[in-house]
């Protein structure tokens, strides 16, 4: 389950740069818990090429991560910004 809101978290800072295909297969097994099975069967593909689709979706993930930190970088921010009085956190949260 942790590695499942790792994926969404890293999909929400870079989903953008996935092709569409890869958006919608993300979505759809992530957001929409739908199997491969039925992914397959609503894209008219096989089992295995979403299964595919979606490690290399969580591979360009671990890359952009890997690269740009933007994920790590927002939880530190969290993690100091507990320190601060809650109007500043308020601000800053809504920054990031």
């Amino acid at each position: 389950m942790e590695n499942r809101l790792y994926y969404i978290n890293l999909f929400d800072y870079y989903g953008e740069l996935l092709t569409d295909k890869q958006k919608n297969y993300f979505m759809d097994y992530f957001f929409d818990n739908l199997s491969l099975a039925e992914i397959s069967e609503n894209e008219n593909i096989s089992r295995n090429a979403v299964h595919k689709q979606l490690k290399e979706v969580e591979r360009k993930l671990d890359y952009f991560e890997e690269k740009l930190n933007l994920y790590e970088k927002a939880n530190k921010i969290k993690e100091v910004i507990k320190e601060l009085d809650k109007e500043t956190r308020n601000i800053i949260e809504e920054l990031i």
